[in-house]
């Protein structure tokens, strides 16, 4: 096994709990949606500290992924934190430049593969995922507490790779060409246009092809198998040229995150996250939208 992996299992994990140089982040929380009628809804962002405080992985962190990681001062909701904001969150964690994070949410999914984003667009080589997260951790009987730890503050050192984050006006110009590709991870009804969430537009970035984001993961939690995950992009149109540019959104740039993790272990390496994703799009008028017939 190479040094770390972007994807670890619940028995590796248990098995690496005592390594000093190992933290896990619990970063549980949902996107809690209603439907207003109308083809409208509305999305509620909640963190799931209180669970945490209830029992989680032994020496496990909490992260609140709609507060702790996020730039308060931005209009559009939940952008990732200024450098120095996230920096010393990460510090206090105990998070240093040479720490393995290990995130896991409830299932292994959007909120788990959001920090690895954040972190990886922070320079931060050593990130993975808990497949199958929380559900899984407990379905196979693990050890859990309710003990919080309080670890020793670390140095972390914020080394921004411009790339992997993207704006409106970036997503605009690979709109407008032929050498990028756009994904859009919302479920279909939003991508079609037939739905959209708060008083935002509806219909898509033109030219973007669909991917829902919970398609690539099992009903029961984790990721689908690789050959799985492969098919499905295929399906969607995303291109075998592992050097294509690839920019994908979804409506906050959190659900995006999963097929960037996805496409990231198929040896993807052009990757961006259009971070203010449908939020911002959807509430710009001077920003096209493409809607289905």
């Amino acid at each position: 096994m190479k040094d770390f992996d972007t994807l670890v299992q619940p028995v590796w994990l248990e098995g690496h709990l005592v390594d000093p140089h190992l933290r896990v982040v619990d970063v549980r929380g949902y996107v809690r949606k209603r439907d207003l009628g109308g083809g409208r809804q509305e999305a509620e962002y909640l963190a799931a500290r209180d669970e945490y405080e209830a029992a989680h992985v032994p020496g496990a962190v909490y992260v609140d992924w709609t507060r702790d990681i996020t730039d308060p001062e931005d209009p559009v909701p939940v952008q990732v934190a200024p450098p120095d904001r996230f920096a010393s969150l990460m510090g206090s964690l105990g998070i240093g430049d040479d720490t393995h994070v290990v995130a896991y949410d409830h299932a292994g999914g959007q909120f788990a593969t959001r920090l690895w984003w954040a972190l990886t667009y922070y320079g931060h080589e050593k990130v993975s995922v808990l497949d199958g997260g929380w559900k899984r951790w407990i379905a196979e009987d693990r050890p859990v507490t309710d003990e919080v730890p309080n670890p020793a503050p670390a140095n972390f050192t914020p080394r921004t790779r411009p790339g992997w984050r993207a704006t409106a006006g970036a997503v605009l110009t690979a709109a407008d060409g032929a050498e990028s590709f756009i994904l859009d991870a919302r479920d279909r009804g939003q991508y079609t246009g037939e739905v959209s969430r708060g008083q935002g537009r509806t219909g898509r970035v033109p030219g973007a092809r669909h991917l829902h984001a919970d398609s690539l993961l099992d009903p029961e939690g984790g990721f689908l198998p690789e050959e799985v995950v492969e098919e499905k992009l295929r399906e969607a149109g995303v291109p075998e040229d592992r050097e294509r540019p690839i920019v994908a959104y979804c409506n906050g740039g959190v659900a995006a995150t999963v097929p960037l993790f996805a496409l990231h272990r198929l040896g993807y390496r052009k990757l961006t996250n259009y971070d203010g994703s449908w939020n911002e799009w959807g509430s710009r008028e001077d920003l096209p939208v493409e809607k289905s017939d």
